[in-house]
């Protein structure tokens, strides 16, 4: 069988944890009945073996003199003196009591168990104590207390030392005074609690791991009820806040400089007993920095000019503080630097330009040498800058059919990047330049086209709009239509006559112009499109073709031609004059019959006859009047001819003659009846069948030699109905 080797180290180091783990278990305890450790002799005392359990399980082992004595029972009779111990299998060899059977007359006994700060009773026992009259109690020779009456005297809080305690009495022995003195005493003082033992989770933890102290001791059962404070060092610094009441302390983090011999203390806070452990080395592994790395951090995971560039260095592996360096290649002078105990640390650099991009890379170290990272490479992302729209026409205006080009450009910004076009709100596509510049969007031009058109590019940092830019396209006019107002075919000299040009379509302004066979009579514009008129009065040069013309600068457009036949004069004016001449003549023949007539009347009315009221009367025949506005509205297929007098009726007509009596004036008045019969067809029926009916009435003047009362004679005897020969009516 084969043994593995170990230094004298490493076997020192062993033995001492196992001396530590031997102290630490808890000490068993004896007590004694009755409670003294110095009787007489032929007495007996009882010894009861006892630990931190309420029950020892199992044989007590009993040591006489540091000697093995037996396995028994946990409580045994002892009548001889000397020092007993023992042990249960939980706890550790109890502290030795040293019991003394002694055969003196006189004997100073102490309590027991005492420990560190309680309080001792001494007891000053005699063989015969109605003998004893006082008793004397010296500590180290030194008389501490006379007592007559008392069995017992107390000592307050007393410590483990080497004073010596002992009693001296008096009595009467066959009528002699003798003095007697008791042995010397040592009080056996147990420890309240033994000296801690430090104890660390690792005593050789890596650097940046935590550690747990912890200050290791106990009360006895007897005293668990007085309280323990703690307090940790690390050399003869005090870590933390100084005492504490637990018996554990937690250091977070440690570091190589961390390293060093840590203790603690224990104390009882009443009383005041106070201990300390002993040193414990603690040495801090530092792991060497490996796997350095470097990444690159900003917003919305894209490095774009104008905002932070975030430098973030990492290492996989190592512990301690780190130095911490960020470069970039052309560049000697190093960007920043960090010293930190962390694995890793960043590097910010504000509103990066065009000339921050290149290759980038870290160092690490921890005092075993620094450590790089690889080279990373940084672009740039610049968002779009506004861009541009034009449009491109193949003339100076667009018309209708052409095929215009939109182009949208920004000046700036990273590729790819995405444009679209729009027609005021209405997008018409989109197209993308994967390497920057600018894209175009072909449009074919209808009438709908015109208005604001714009574009948009994006490239993932931000939409730009452009600037509206409006585009009218312009629609060539259409072949005019020329007609005329009154629409006949056949109009006569005199009439006045409209003519009108209308293109359907065609952008405004539209000028418009019209045509006698090869003669421009005339133009006009239309600035809102639409139509234009032309008024014409008619001469007899004015039969012949008519058309019109339309231009709107895209071109000339022509009407068809129109025919226009003109006459002479009317039916209706031809039989209104050959009326008013024979009228003439016959008022011519009838003078003397009117005069007559004249003098005749105004004799019945003086004399209370015919009163004149003024109103027309009617000659059984008819009389038509003539047009006196221009042609006849009358459908232009059929041929102008006069219209029967039946089909009108003439509303009265006044007009003053003078035949050419100064002091007369007449007024002519006629009407003319419909009648239900269908009218004659030829005009030279009407000449035939129908005169006017013609009425003069006199108006009278007034003499300067008339009496004044007769001038203001009522109006209506002014007017006298005389009969008259048809007069001329056209005047």
């Amino acid at each position: 069988m084969s043994f593995p080797c170990h230094r004298p180290g490493q076997v020192a180091g062993l033995l001492q944890l196992l001396l530590l783990t031997l102290a630490t278990f808890p000490k068993a305890f004896l007590l004694l009945t009755p409670p003294w450790s110095t009787t007489f002799k032929g007495e007996k005392v009882t010894l009861t073996c006892k630990d931190h359990h309420s029950l020892a399980q199992g044989y007590i082992s009993w040591y006489y003199n540091g000697d093995f004595l037996k396995k028994g029972p946990e409580t045994i009779q002892i009548n001889k003196s000397g020092r007993y111990s023992c042990k249960t299998q939980r706890s550790s060899l109890s502290d030795p009591v040293h019991v003394e059977f002694l055969s003196d007359w006189l004997i100073l006994q102490a309590s027991h168990p005492v420990f560190e700060g309680d309080d001792v009773d001494l007891r000053c026992r005699g063989k015969k104590e109605k003998d004893i009259n006082e008793k004397i109690y010296y500590r180290n020779n030194k008389v501490i207390r006379r007592d007559y009456n008392s069995e017992v005297v107390r000592l307050h809080s007393v410590s483990r030392d080497n004073s010596k305690y002992h009693c001296t009495t008096s009595r009467e022995s066959f009528w002699i005074r003798r003095e007697e003195i008791s042995k010397p005493l040592k009080i056996q003082v147990q420890e309240l609690f033994p000296h801690p033992v430090l104890r660390a989770s690792s005593s050789q933890p890596i650097e940046g791991s935590p550690v747990s102290l912890k200050c290791e001791t106990w009360l006895p059962p007897l005293r668990s009820h007085i309280q323990l404070q703690f307090r940790f060092f690390r050399e003869d610094k005090v870590l933390g806040s100084g005492w504490i009441d637990s018996p554990e302390f937690q250091i977070l983090t440690m570091w190589n400089e961390d390293s060093g011999s840590y203790w603690c203390q224990a104390k009882a806070v009443t009383p005041n007993i106070i201990k300390k452990s002993l040193g414990s080395q603690i040495h801090v592994q530092r792991i060497p920095v490996s796997d350095v790395n470097l990444e690159i951090q900003s917003p919305g995971g894209q490095l774009i000019e104008g905002k932070d560039l975030v430098l973030i260095c990492s290492v996989a592996k190592g512990t301690g503080t780190v130095t911490f360096s960020w470069h970039r290649e052309g560049t000697e002078r190093r960007l920043g630097r960090k010293v930190q105990r962390a694995l890793s640390a960043e590097l910010q650099i504000a509103a990066v330009r065009g000339q921050d991009a290149g290759r980038y890379y870290c160092s690490a170290d921890n005092l075993y040498g620094p450590i790089l990272s690889k080279r990373i490479r940084v672009t740039l992302r610049s968002p779009v800058s506004r861009p541009v729209l034009t449009v491109r026409a193949p003339r100076a205006r667009a018309v209708v059919g052409d095929v215009v080009e939109l182009r949208c450009e920004t000046q700036s910004g990273s590729p790819p990047i995405l444009y679209r076009f729009y027609h005021e709100d209405v997008t018409l596509g989109s197209s993308s330049a994967p390497s920057g510049g600018g894209v175009s969007f072909n449009l074919s031009l209808t009438t709908e086209h015109s208005g604001n058109y714009s574009c948009e590019a994006n490239n993932s940092l931000g939409a730009q709009h452009s600037e509206a830019v409006p585009l009218r396209v312009t629609v060539p006019v259409s072949r005019p239509v020329l007609t005329f107002n009154p629409a006949r075919a056949q109009v006569v000299v005199g009439d006045l006559l409209e003519l009108r040009c209308e293109a359907q379509r065609g952008s405004p302004p539209i000028l418009y112009w019209f045509n006698h066979e090869d003669v421009i009579l005339g133009n006009t514009s239309a600035p809102f499109g639409g139509g234009a008129s032309f008024n014409l009065s008619l001469t007899t040069e004015h039969s012949g073709n008519y058309s019109c013309g339309a231009d709107n600068g895209l071109g000339v457009q022509r009407s068809y031609m129109v025919t226009l036949n003109l006459t002479g004069l009317s039916t209706n004016k031809v039989i209104h004059i050959t009326v008013g001449i024979i009228g003439w003549l016959l008022s011519m023949l009838g003078l003397a019959a009117t005069a007559s007539l004249v003098s005749h009347f105004r004799t019945q009315r003086k004399s209370g006859g015919l009163r004149a009221t003024g109103t027309p009367s009617y000659s059984p025949k008819e009389h038509r009047e003539p047009s006196r506005s221009g042609p006849s509205n009358t459908d232009p297929h059929r041929p102008i001819h006069s219209e029967p007098a039946a089909l009108m009726e003439l509303q009265p007509v006044y007009s003053n003659v003078s035949p050419g009596h100064d002091n007369l004036v007449y007024s002519q008045i006629w009407s003319s009846h419909h009648t239900k019969e269908n009218p004659a067809p030829s005009p030279k029926t009407h000449q035939k069948d129908e005169e006017p009916a013609i009425i003069y009435s006199e108006v009278k003047k007034a003499h300067p030699d008339d009496h004044e009362g007769q001038a203001h004679e009522d109006a209506a005897e002014n007017y006298e109905n005389l009969p008259c020969a048809p007069l001329a009516l056209d005047r």
